[in-house]
């Protein structure tokens, strides 16, 4: 599904797509109407603008993924302006490209987008991971003491979420792993609902708290 308020750009995105084999169930020109024509037409794939009339694309996202974690969300802006790429992710963003990308960049995204990878600008998947970085170092709250019943992964969840958290693509850990990209998905799925958390964000976030992120 395509949401953006400018309809030559709408529909040039819908076009480019369908031409590269995608179905594009929707399209919406502000975000009360994305929000109405997603729930109706449960597209895998968002691909969204930030700045639309009526409800703002962090609020869109925000509903949309809330209700359905499994949806996947590509952020397609003109804005490159950090606050604008932190804040999509914390909606629940899975990815944020610049209007900027050619038609050939966009098509990868999407189909990157829709295997569960993160996909970034150049330059704004770093951006991300330093901000989660921070956060993590920050000191937690002091409410409750240790995490009695914490969940506990499996030898091969853990190996795949230190490397989730090091920013590789799920192509990659199977590669690395020798294992196919759907062991590799449903690893994650699992360790996401064992640790009751809702998107890979949340996931790199948690894995950086523990320092699985390093060597």
């Amino acid at each position: 599904m395509v949401v953006d308020d400018h309809p030559m750009w709408r529909d040039a995105v819908a076009r480019d797509l369908t031409e590269s084999g995608f179905a594009v169930v929707a399209t919406a020109g502000d975000g009360e109407q994305a929000v109405r024509r997603a729930r109706a037409a449960a597209p895998d794939v968002l691909v969204l603008d930030l700045n639309l009339p009526l409800k703002p694309g962090v609020r869109v996202c925000r509903e949309l993924v809330g209700a359905d974690p499994s949806l996947r969300v590509l952020v397609l802006s003109a804005s490159g302006e950090h606050a604008d790429v932190l804040e999509a992710v914390k909606s629940g963003a899975t990815g944020y490209l610049l209007k900027s990308a050619s038609t050939g960049e966009l098509v990868d995204a999407v189909r990157r987008t829709a295997a569960g990878d993160p996909v970034f600008t150049p330059g704004l998947a770093g951006l991300v991971l330093g901000e989660y970085r921070r956060l993590a170092s920050e000191p937690a709250p002091a409410a409750g003491t240790g995490e009695p019943d914490a969940p506990r992964l499996t030898d091969r969840e853990t190996e795949v979420l230190r490397l989730v958290a090091k920013g590789l693509s799920y192509k990659q850990i199977a590669e690395r792993l020798v294992i196919s990209h759907r062991t590799v998905q449903n690893h994650v799925q699992n360790t996401l609902g064992k640790l009751q958390l809702h998107n890979r964000v949340e996931l790199v976030r948690y894995a950086i708290e523990r320092g699985l992120d390093g060597e």
